[in-house]
């Protein structure tokens, strides 16, 4: 399972979408958006969206911390 954070370090729901998938021992790619242009543009490509977090599961699109729609992606 490929799982990818887009996130940036001013973003408290990022955070709280970090330590959901560290708590659960989920491994992922955090992607910092405001650092990195090419990533973030690779982020609105795929989820439509400019705000953090998006979570990518298997290319499966997260927008936000949603902690119900997190579980049933990762099959927790």
């Amino acid at each position: 399972m490929r799982v990818k954070l887009y996130s940036a370090p001013f973003c408290p729901y990022c955070k709280m979408a970090r330590d959901f998938l560290m708590q659960h021992g989920v491994e992922f790619e955090e992607i910092n958006v405001q650092e990195d242009p090419e990533r973030a543009l690779e982020m609105i490509r795929k989820s439509g969206q400019t705000g953090v977090p998006v979570i990518d599961i298997d290319g499966k699109i997260i927008v936000g911390f949603d902690r119900q729609k997190l579980i049933e992606a990762l099959g927790l």
